[in-house]
């Protein structure tokens, strides 16, 4: 499979990608403990925190590799649908695209604004870089909490309009984001040159 996308499917680095974000934000999510400052940090709950916000950071420098590929590797032309099917494509990719950046970005301020670390892998602990507003880093932390269950309904719906596509229009949307999975209906008159 080639590396770039072409005019009609994604290649293997757009698919690496995407099945990439999609294994790493359900890892964090459920990693995620949640609940009050006092759970969160507590010295039961470092190893589960840790790994949580290690892995919300590659999502975070995921998305952003990711986006920068867009700009190298335009995304293949959508199959005949109708313009509001079209439009509500976009708008739910906008939208995912928008939660990525916004989740883990509330979490890194919500946790600064109240004093504490986030922690990235080897790395270790990355000191707040802002100065202490606990009451809106608890409101910014909360936040991070309603993103991270509205980026499951949102991948959900997106899941579910992928679905629809393969089994009742037909087409090759899902097929075409699918890893390693070659092609099996007929191209389209504009594929074959």
């Amino acid at each position: 499979m080639p590396a770039f996308n072409s005019r009609f499917a994604y290649g293997s680095v757009s698919r690496a990608f995407h099945w990439l974000t999609v294994v790493l934000v359900l890892a964090a999510y459920i990693l995620s403990r949640g609940g009050p400052e006092q759970r969160v940090y507590a010295a039961s709950s470092d190893f589960i925190r840790q790994t949580h916000e290690s892995l919300g950071m590659l999502v975070f420098a995921l998305v952003l590799l990711r986006l920068m590929w867009r700009l190298v590797d335009p995304t293949p032309e959508d199959p005949p649908m109708p313009a509001w099917m079209s439009a509500a494509a976009s708008a739910v990719h906008g939208l995912l695209y928008a939660l990525l950046i916004a989740i883990p970005l509330t979490a890194i301020a919500g946790a600064w604004l109240e004093g504490h670390p986030v922690n990235l892998f080897l790395l270790g602990d990355i000191g707040p870089a802002m100065p202490l507003a606990h009451a809106f880093g608890a409101w910014l932390a909360e936040l991070h909490t309603w993103l991270g269950n509205a980026i499951l309904w949102v991948a959900g719906l997106h899941a579910a309009a992928a679905l629809y596509h393969h089994f009742i229009l037909r087409d090759e949307v899902l097929v075409g984001m699918l890893p390693s999975i070659r092609r099996v209906t007929t191209l389209r008159p504009e594929e074959k040159t």
